[in-house]
């Protein structure tokens, strides 16, 4: 097993970078999900979303740009048992409660059809598929994580995290730039009658 965030030695150069620094994102990504899930600074909620979010987006869309990843092996290789994130899902869940569901574009491009969406549980989807990228990279098969993590963020994660980024952009400017009108008609007139 490799030391974790270290790329394996057969895989050199950009590959390596590629992998090591895709790896460190999923970390982080997935370590400040859990952060914010605890509840612990319930105001820095959908700022911290916010950047973690465009962080791991700018890590997909490398991954995206980048040519195919091809693995060695025809079949993926089992990466052990996935982790149990369904208590990681309740807390975001109760985070967002009142929140959660939002109306989705099923796919833009074929059908203007709406679907509801769940931030907690795109938030839970995309921590999922780094997660299963990570259990390849530590176990020494960083090529196998970055396949993963391409083929993933092009068929799932990276439309789940783009939805749930939206959603926090939206409630951030909801909450930062909605005020009452007594509110509004008070600094009028404070600012008008020194």
């Amino acid at each position: 097993m490799s030391e974790p965030g270290a790329p394996a030695p057969e895989l050199a150069g950009d590959w390596g970078r590629l992998a090591a620094e895709t790896a460190l994102e999923a970390r982080t990504f997935v370590g400040t999900l859990r952060e914010v899930a605890s509840g612990q600074a319930p105001d820095a909620t959908l700022p911290v979303l916010l950047l973690a979010l465009s962080q791991v987006l700018l890590a997909g869309a490398r991954l995206g740009a980048v040519e195919d990843v091809l693995p060695e092996e025809r079949f993926e290789p089992d990466p052990g048992p996935d982790p149990e994130l369904d208590p990681l899902r309740e807390a975001l869940a109760n985070l967002f409660e009142g929140l959660d569901e939002y109306a989705d574009v099923v796919d833009p491009l074929t059908t203007p059809e709406l679907g509801v969406g769940s931030v907690s549980n795109d938030l839970v989807d995309v921590a999922a598929a780094l997660e299963h990228g990570l259990e390849h990279h530590d176990s020494g098969r960083p090529l196998e994580a970055l396949w993963w993590w391409q083929f993933s963020y092009l068929a799932h994660w990276g439309e789940r995290a783009a939805a749930a980024l939206r959603v926090v952009q939206s409630l951030l400017a909801h909450v930062r730039l909605d005020a009452d009108d007594e509110t509004v008609a008070e600094a009028e007139f404070d600012a008008l009658h020194p």
